[in-house]
């Protein structure tokens, strides 16, 4: 199973990728699609077109994208909201399912506290993932949101088996 983390954002969305064996998970890359200042939908489509090209070289079996907070900035909030839409329309157009999760999941499935910060985040990556080279604090999210879904998707299979082997 391969896992693609995305962590949405207008100027920078990381991405990062797993792949699952049994309990151990290995490293495959990540990375930052980033956008300069300009029109908002030349930005939208750098952002799909960088998604896309992860997705086409890296064919994940799997994808999840962190959930939009919203802040006291209303613009701000919707346009993150824009990039977040990209960041689960290019997995869809693969036929990937998307999962979403709250950075507070996301963290306490990695660190095992909902409140930690990126500096634990990217130590509790780093011991995780020995050798990756962590390309920035948006691809380490990234790689901490495909974590948190191949940990969910863990779960779900042996809660499907364990319910296999009670109806016998």
């Amino acid at each position: 199973m391969r896992v693609l983390g995305i962590d949405p954002g207008l100027r920078s969305t990381g991405w990062g990728l797993v792949d699952v064996q049994g309990s151990k998970l290995r490293h495959v890359a990540n990375g930052q699609c980033q956008t300069l200042p300009g029109p908002l939908a030349g930005r939208l489509l750098a952002l799909f077109d960088g998604l896309s090209e992860v997705i086409e070289r890296y064919e994940p079996s799997h994808a999840a994208v962190e959930q939009t907070f919203v802040n006291r900035d209303g613009a701000g909030t919707l346009k993150l909201g824009q990039a977040r839409g990209i960041a689960m329309l290019v997995p869809a157009k693969y036929r990937l399912e998307v999962g979403e999760y709250a950075p507070n999941a996301v963290k306490k499935a990695v660190v095992g506290v909902g409140h930690a910060d990126k500096r634990q985040v990217e130590h509790m990556i780093s011991l995780q993932l020995p050798g990756a080279q962590l390309v920035g604090p948006d691809a380490t999210d990234a790689l901490a949101i495909a974590i948190c879904h191949a940990h969910h998707i863990q779960a779900g299979h042996h809660f499907q088996a364990a319910l296999q082997r009670a109806s016998g």
